[in-house]
């Protein structure tokens, strides 16, 4: 899996609400971290130290510390830190302080594996309507979320709170559909197809690239795991 922000390097900070900025991979750490947090809590535990969180996300102790004092969240060496407390203040940051959609373009197998997914798992980030050109598919609902014809995108969109959109269509298709996801007012996109979309600066886009992440598995299954030095 490879991230790219076409409109952002990985060191370009996010704005939040809170008068603080957070890098691009940090994002990505406090996610992780919310997701093993939730986790640690379902299971009856409340407080948890940097060593337990960092071994929890692949991370170290040093990494975990420095994220959470960079978003103001503080803890002590003899009790660790608070999870549910944490959560919450990780939650401050990631989450819209309004309902954010999220829009689906391409409901094959794979489209479908992601509704399924997103229907179960990210309440805070629903996918609210799902696109496909397939006549069997259009009008029905999916996993919950309704599938509608291409020709009804934009309208659709305009009645429906949606900043982030998936794409995943075949690569020839890729593009268009983006284009006109932007032009409806989404402002993020996951792309799951093996091209380079073209976006305005503003746009933030995340690629997703399955035959790589497998080509890259295979060949460190064959040779031994790798190094992070380049």
């Amino acid at each position: 899996m490879t991230g790219s922000a076409t409109s952002s390097s990985a060191v370009e900070p996010v704005r939040t609400a809170a008068p603080i900025e957070i890098p691009v991979r940090m994002v990505e750490r406090l996610s992780a971290y919310r997701r093993q947090l939730r986790r640690w809590v379902a299971e009856g535990r409340t407080r948890i130290y940097s060593h337990e969180l960092g071994a929890l996300v692949g991370g170290t102790p040093a990494q975990v510390r420095r994220d959470l004092m960079t978003i103001g969240y503080t803890g002590s060496p003899a009790r660790g830190y608070e999870a549910t407390g944490l959560i919450e203040r990780i939650s401050q940051l990631l989450d819209a302080p309004t309902r954010q959609g999220v829009a689906l373009v391409g409901v094959g197998y794979l489209g479908r594996a992601i509704l399924n997914y997103f229907s179960k798992t990210h309440p805070d980030l629903p996918i609210l309507a799902a696109f496909d050109v397939a006549p069997e598919k259009i009008g029905r609902v999916l996993d919950g979320c309704r599938c509608y014809a291409m020709t009804e995108l934009e309208a659709v969109l305009g009645t429906q709170p949606v900043t982030v959109g998936i794409v995943a269509v075949p690569v020839e298709a890729a593009q268009g559909v983006a284009d006109r996801l932007i032009q409806a007012g989404v402002r993020g996109l996951l792309n799951f197809t093996p091209t380079r979309l073209r976006v305005p600066p503003e746009v933030y886009v995340e690629d997703v690239d399955i035959a790589v992440s497998l080509e890259k598995v295979a060949f460190f299954a064959r040779h031994g795991a790798g190094s992070d030095e380049e």
